[in-house]
């Protein structure tokens, strides 16, 4: 077998004997701080965020943790529910209604979501701060990277990703905390269970988060995530997206404060670039609608402080509509463009799902009972001349209570159970039963007759009905 010889391509410009790399390594981006209405508002969200993720695992719900996907055990804690394996259907609703949802607000708001609530983008803006409080703010930064290695910068260098790892760490042990017990995860740390899948995964996502929020960064967000590819699908002229006034702003230009515009021919853009320097995508808005917008509105912040200071009016950059900047509308006007068709259908469809699933858990059924046949003994006939069928029932409690269930059956006449009617089962526990149907020999033409098991709790009102087949032989 042959290896393929790799060739450079030589541009035409280059010299005689000259190779030029067509490669261009990513440029690191230094994002200028920036405070604002809108950088508020981040902020606000990553607190939100934050509190909850990091908090919930810690949560107790009467003796358990009140949120825990246990994959061992097959159950989902979600506060007072628990869902077993045949509930998945609640997770896939949640699944539509989420993806319906961001379909929704993208639709109205563009990628606002991206900007304010994306993992991606809490997580760099924590190693951000991070890193500004470290190495000081963005020229501070290029000149610190650009300078020689010295005890300083190995300093500062250190401590950025000492507290970089600190966080990392305690976010992938959050993270695997949704899946086992917490507690139980703490004390695997402080015994050092080195060699547990547990602290694999702990690592693992500690390595993700510090590498996609202290690294890569906004090629997460340009190069990695669909998102950015398919947004475009879901926008119109009359989504709301970060947008530059050009017909206001243009001509662009320097000038002292006390200048007037007009008379030297410029727009209100005083060219400053702070709009670039503040954006974590590295992309000048004033280019029109890019697919690297994350819709995060640092540029609308720092424009309107510039505008302040110029004595212009806010909202050179702002959030507004195609159609409100080609045609002038105000802002009750785009408000009014808000309930147009496909935006009626998304709340439709998301408010049908969403009231179903409301619906279908306030009745769910705190019992789960699974039917198997026993392939071992099909139908037999037992002392007194009856038919025998028997069968293997898994009876699973969803409550938090230990419950006693009677088990009885219909279908044929004469019917009876043979075995124990009553079974008891542990909280939150599931248990299979043997089950023996009888039924007068002769109550039925041999072949293949449709019963039903009815389980129910004893004193209660949970009550489970379950189709099967008994057995008549030739």
């Amino acid at each position: 077998m042959g290896f393929m010889k790799v060739i450079p391509i030589v541009p035409a410009q280059a010299e005689e004997g000259e190779v030029q790399s067509l490669y261009a390594s990513e440029s690191k981006i230094y994002p200028r701080a920036v405070t604002g209405t809108f950088a508020r508002w981040r902020w606000a969200f990553v607190i939100l965020t934050q509190l909850v993720f990091y908090g919930l695992p810690w949560l107790q719900w009467g003796e358990r943790q009140a949120v825990l996907f246990d994959l061992g055990a097959r159950r989902f804690y979600i506060f007072g529910y628990v869902l077993y394996p045949q509930d998945f259907i609640y997770l896939t609703g949640i699944l539509v209604i989420s993806a319906l949802s961001l379909f929704l607000f993208t639709a109205i708001a563009g990628r606002l979501w991206c900007g304010f609530s994306c993992p991606q983008t809490v997580y760099t803006e924590l190693f951000l701060w991070i890193e500004r409080h470290v190495e000081g703010d963005r020229v501070a930064r290029i000149r610190l990277d650009g300078s020689a290695m010295s005890l300083e910068k190995f300093v500062k260098k250190a401590s950025k990703h000492m507290i970089w790892g600190t966080l990392a760490m305690w976010t992938g042990f959050t993270f695997v905390g949704y899946f086992t017990p917490i507690h139980e995860l703490g004390l695997e740390f402080l015994q050092t269970r080195m060699g547990s899948w547990e602290i694999f995964w702990v690592f693992f996502y500690a390595f993700a988060t510090y590498g996609n929020a202290g690294f890569m960064r906004e090629q997460v967000c340009k190069y990695m995530c669909p998102y950015a590819r398919f947004q475009s699908a879901m926008f119109d002229k009359d989504t709301m997206i970060v947008s530059y006034d050009a017909a206001r702003g243009e001509p662009r230009g320097s000038r002292s404060r006390k200048a007037d515009p007009k008379a030297l021919g410029l727009g209100s853009c005083v060219d400053c670039s702070l709009c670039v320097q503040v954006c974590p995508t590295g992309i000048d808005i004033r280019g029109g609608l890019q697919y690297e917008c994350i819709g995060c509105a640092a540029c609308v912040d720092v424009c309107d402080g510039v505008m302040d200071k110029m004595g212009y009016d806010k909202g050179l950059i702002r959030f507004t509509t195609q159609n409100a900047l080609k045609k002038g509308w105000k802002g009750a006007q785009i408000v009014q463009r808000v309930l147009r068709p496909r935006v009626l259908v998304y709340t439709t469809i998301l408010g049908a799902l969403g009231m179903g699933l409301a619906i279908s858990l306030a009745m769910r059924t705190p019992l789960k009972v699974d039917v198997v046949r026993d392939r071992a003994s099909l139908a037999r006939i037992v002392p007194g001349g009856k038919l025998e069928n028997v069968y293997r029932l898994q009876v699973m409690n969803a409550t938090e209570r230990a419950q006693r269930y009677r088990i009885g059956a219909d279908g044929l006449p004469g019917l009876a159970v043979a075995s124990d009617t009553e079974v008891e089962v542990g909280p939150a526990q599931s248990r299979w039963v043997a089950v023996r149907l009888q039924a007068p020999f002769g109550v039925a033409a041999p072949g293949s007759h449709p019963i039903h098991f009815n389980i129910g709790t004893v004193g209660g009102d949970a009550h489970v009905s379950e189709k099967s087949v008994f057995l008549v032989p030739r």
